[in-house]
Order: structure tokens, then sequence, then C-alpha cells
């Protein structure tokens, strides 16, 4: 029997430890019945000895009484003494050797059989019982609607009691003890990897959820669906995927991984165990990403040696652009050099560690991208530069050294984390005014200033403003209900109205004369801001309370551009809904290709997107009078 259960696995109940514990029961169970057999030879034997040992004694009355016959001739009586003397002592031994097998094999084995052996099987039993228990539990506790607080309050409680209560008796069963946590196992130093039990919802029937064992390998997602049988991949690469959490659901901690190909909900225990699995693959999908950039530098390396060819441009274009930024070439939160990704929204760079944490915050507070290997628009990369990390940490870090220790590209997770969710989260460094008025007024002048700045196109002073507490959506009631993006529509900053959008401006809000963003750009002839506001979903069919849309304010405003953007979009959306039905869904090249040279236009060149008047055709006009009358 050299099968060794490893009690780490125990605590985790792993398929390893399962396959072990199979492995020992049938040991158990081989041992067992060679124990029997060697008892029941021993018992043979003992019988045996003892039946031979009697006839010897037989045989040495016999032989006394025969010496006492030769008693008168010494030679023979002096032989038959010592053969006599001999065979006792032999028969001696030979008793002592039989009652020392009794005791040390029959009686030991017997012990074990009958007292060892039962209170294997009757802990084994436990421990099943206990098994069922828990997965009765665990199978509750996953079923409580997150609508029903005590249902799942009191589910938690007895899964928590349930689970430790099994530790204890695997442990006892495997001659150790544990706590009533769930354990999973994840090493941040190897990419996140993290493997335990997750509940798997059937794709083909929502309602069936099954619990299996999942673990994180070679940049796939692996489960197994019991110990005995062999793993299935789930996802052949994590780098295709994205992570989400899922609250739209009945269920509790639910989080849902998302590829070009299909999607998988899975759920969680507990919302740490939820978090924890969200926070390893998104680590393993960075750690991904990063180990591609690396082999792929060394095989540019490796193959130009040999071969003469131009130098390669230092830095990837996106890269290059980002690190140009005032303090864009070290992380803006630890320091760390070379940083190879960024926050769209928060105009900073930053390292592969302090981009994970930045993950963790949720999108509404950091949208992490890579310079590498994502696509950036020119308005994002703008961002990059006109903000940056010096800027940011100018509005940021304003008060940190008199509250906490910034940490270096060598400081601990953990204080690097701390520092992070200090800095955006709480905004504790932020400028306070102890002086000044109070909070109200303060949220109040936060907010107009985010909104005169968003006209300005004053980046800065916005996220100063955004810092300090301004909502994204206020609405200016001195400004006929206008928020900041319609604000910036009207100025018309590109970068004010892409910053505001990054950071959750609705771009479909209007104000109290029924309009919004899109309707102020078409008024004021911003072509720029037209596409950009089109790229994000702004609605080009709403009117206005005289029931003028977006396309007949550019009409009557004369800005041909803009008519023509406007028109190629409804036609391309026209386009895409009538062959829905009948063929494939998608844009049409033609638009996409005027629509990305207006793009790159406004971002690159906006002087030459100058206002050129819109001549309506005579059928146009007549088509007009006719509508009038």
């Amino acid at each position: 029997m050299d099968t060794f259960l490893d009690f780490e696995d125990c605590i985790r109940d792993s398929p390893a430890f399962r396959q072990s514990l199979d492995k020992c029961e049938s040991d158990m169970s081989e041992l067992e019945s060679r124990v029997e057999k060697v008892m029941k030879l021993c018992g043979q034997m003992v019988d045996a000895g003892q039946n031979y040992t009697s006839c010897n004694q037989l045989f040495l009355c016999a032989l006394s009484e025969f010496t006492a016959y030769h008693k008168s001739d010494g030679v023979i009586l002096n032989c038959l003494r010592q053969f006599n003397q001999g065979l006792q002592e032999m028969i001696q031994f030979q008793t002592m050797l039989f009652d020392q097998t009794q005791r040390a094999i029959s009686q030991q084995l017997t012990n074990l059989l009958s007292q060892f052996v039962p209170q294997i099987r009757e802990t084994r039993r436990e421990f099943v019982r206990i098994g069922d228990d828990l997965d009765s539990a665990v199978v509750k506790n996953a079923q409580v609607s997150r609508h029903k607080p005590v249902d799942a309050e009191r589910a938690t409680h007895l899964l928590l009691a349930t689970r430790k209560c099994y530790q204890h008796f695997a442990l006892d069963y495997c001659l150790q003890d544990a706590s009533g946590e769930a354990v999973i196992v994840c090493n941040p130093s190897d990419g996140g990897t993290i493997q335990g039990y997750l509940f798997k919802r059937s794709r083909k029937k929502n309602k069936t959820w099954k619990r299996c064992w999942f673990s994180t390998e070679n940049n796939q997602l692996i489960y197994l669906k019991s110990h005995k049988e062999q793993p299935v991949v789930l996802f052949d690469d994590l780098r295709l995927c994205a992570v989400k959490s899922l609250d739209v659901i009945d269920r509790r901690f639910c989080f849902e991984l998302l590829s070009v190909q299909k999607c998988c909900v899975l759920q969680a225990d507990s919302e740490e165990l939820k978090s924890a699995w969200m926070n390893a693959v998104q680590g393993c999908i960075d750690m991904a990403y990063r180990d591609q950039v690396t082999d792929q530098n060394t095989q540019v390396k490796v193959s130009s040696a040999p071969v003469s060819i131009p130098d390669p441009p230092s830095h990837p274009p996106a890269l290059g652009v980002a690190l140009s930024g005032r303090g864009n070439q070290h992380c803006c939160d630890c320091g760390e050099a070379e940083p190879r990704w960024a926050s769209v929204n928060l105009g900073i760079t930053m390292c592969i560690e302090c981009s994970g944490i930045h993950r963790s915050l949720g999108v509404h507070l950091s949208k992490v991208r890579s310079l590498t290997l994502d696509s950036w628009e020119p308005e994002q990369l703008k961002l990059l530069c006109v903000l940056g990390n010096e800027v940011i940490n100018g509005i940021y870090e304003r008060e940190a050294a008199d509250v906490l220790q910034k940490p270096s590209a060598g400081s601990p997770r953990q204080d690097k984390e701390q520092w992070i969710r200090s800095k955006y989260v709480e905004k504790r460094f932020v400028a306070r005014h102890p002086d000044g008025p109070d909070a109200d007024a303060l949220k109040l002048r936060a907010r107009q200033r985010l909104y005169s700045a968003s006209v300005s196109g004053d980046l800065v002073a916005m996220a100063e403003a955004l810092a300090e507490g301004a909502e994204i959506n206020w609405n200016n009631n001195e400004q006929e209900g206008r928020t900041a993006l319609i604000g910036s529509a009207i100025g018309g900053s590109l970068l004010a109205c892409e910053f505001l959008l990054q950071n959750g401006a609705n771009v479909n809000h209007r104000d109290q004369r029924g309009q919004g963003a899109l309707h102020a750009a078409a008024t004021y002839g911003h072509t720029g801001q037209v596409c950009l506001l089109l790229k994000r979903g702004a609605n080009q069919y709403a009117a206005d309370e005289k029931g003028n849309d977006p396309l007949s304010i550019a009409i009557e405003t004369a800005h041909a551009d803009i008519v023509t953007l406007l028109r190629m979009a409804r036609m391309n959306e026209e386009m895409r809904d009538s062959e829905g039905f009948f063929g494939s869904v998608g844009d049409d090249e033609t638009f996409q290709d005027i629509f990305r040279d207006f793009s790159n236009m406004a971002s690159h060149d906006p002087e030459k997107l100058t206002r050129r008047p819109f001549i309506r055709s005579s059928e146009e006009e007549q088509q007009d009078e006719e509508e009038k009358n």
C-alpha cells in the first residue's frame, strides 16, 4: 500500500484527492483480504504445531519408560537421557514459537480486523453521509434567489456549518483537522492559475446546473464532471474571452465567460470565491497576452539577425503615442518603467500588475486596455497625451503625502491595491476645502465646473471636477437641463466629448427642449462630434419638441458634411435591418470607409472640416413644400 493522501487536496476535496481516496480504499480492501488469508494459515499452522508438540510429548513419555528399562546399562542410559533432554528443549522452543506466533500475529491481526477496520468503515460511512449532506447544502445555497436575503443567509450559514463538519470528517478519515471555509487553489505568481468547484449552467437547459471541478491550465479553462471522467476543455484560448459579473439572473454569485464562439455561466459558493475566480481568470488572460508579446519580440530578434531588413519601430504605434504623454513612461500608480496598459477613461498608463487591480475596480471606475494588443481610436490616444500620468496624479495625489506612502514597483500587491483603491475609489488624496462651503455647495460647484469646462473643452478642469464628485449626467437647470455632454457638443471639443463618453455620459440624454448631444453637434456644425456620437450609439431619429431630428437640423443649418454623414448612417441602418432577416448582418463597407475618413479627419485635420453650405435640389424643396401644405 504505497498511496499517500495529500491533506491540502483533502481540504479542497479535489478530483486528485478523490482518486487517491479510491486507490487507498481499494488498497485497504486488498489488505483486508490478505490479512484474513494470513490469519487463516497462521491458525492452521498453530493448530498443526500444537498437535506436533503433543505427539512429541507422548514420544518423550514413551522414551522415558524405555530409558527406565535400561537403567542398569550406564552407557545406554546416558545416551537416552541426553537425547531426551535435547528433544525436551526443542519442544519447549516450539511451544514458545507457536505461542509467540499466536500472540504477535494472530491476536494482532484479529484486533485489526475486529476493531480498526470496522472503525475505518464507520468513519467512511459518516464521511459519505456528510458528503451527501454537503452536496445538498451546496445545491440549496446555489438555488436561493438573490431577492430573498433571509433565505440566502440561512442557506449560507447551513453551507458553512456543513462544509466545516465535512472537512472535519474528511480529515478525521485522513487523520487531520480543518476549518469551515471553502478552499480554492490560486497562484498569482503563475498568471493567476486557479482550481476549485463551481456550478456550470447547461447551455441547452438554463435551469440545469452541475457542480464540476474547474482549473486554468496552459491558457485554457478545463473542467471535470467527476474524478472518474476525463477533463473537458471549455475554452481553448482565454485570450479570446472576457469575464464579467452576472447580476441579472436569479442565482447569486454568478459570473460569465464570453468568447466569439460561446458563453458560459458559472456560479461560486460565495461572493469572495466569485471575486477570486474573476480576478484569477482575468489574471490568466493578462498573463497570456504578456507572454504572447514576449514571444513575438523574441521571434523578431531571432529572425532579424541573419537577414538585412530595415529596423522596426521601437514601439507599436499606440504604445509610442501613449508614452509620449507627460509622465506616461512610468506606471501612474507604482512607477514601474515601460508600462504597456492604460485606462481609457482616466487617461493614464500603468503596468500589468496595477492594470489587474484597476480591472477589479469595475469599468465604471477604470476601463483598462492593452497598448500593444488592443486597437485604439485617435481621440482615445489623444486623451492619454493631453491628460496623462502627470496631470492625473496632480489631481488624485495632491494630498497623498500626508495620508499614505505611495508604493513602488517592487511593493507587495496588497500595498498597491490599497493605494489604488484609496486613490480612485475613496479619493482620499483629492484636495479638500475644509474652510470652504459645505458639502452640498461643494458638489454643486463641482457640477457647474464640469459643465463649464466641458463647453470650453478644458480637460484638466473636467478631470478635477469628476475627482471632486461631480455627477457625469447632472442636469444643469440653468442651461435648460443640459448635461456636460450636450455642453461639450455645443462647445465643439472632440476630446471633451470623448472623455465624458468614456466616463459614462448618457449619449441619448435630452434637455428640456428635447435636444441631445447629436442635435447640438448638428446645430453647431461639429462634424467630428457627429461621427463620434454616432459611433457611440446616439439615436439619429430622436426628435425635439419641434419635431426636428438631427438630420433635419443639419439640412436647415446647411452643414453639408453632417448631412452626408447622417444620411449615410441612416441608409446603412435601414440596409442592415432589411438584410438581417434574409442574409448576413453587417455594415456597408462604403459607409464604414466614409465614416472612418471623417473620424480620422476630425482627429488629425479638423481644419479641413470647414463649414460648407448644403444646397438642396429642386425636388427636395418641392417635397418640403408639399409636406408643409
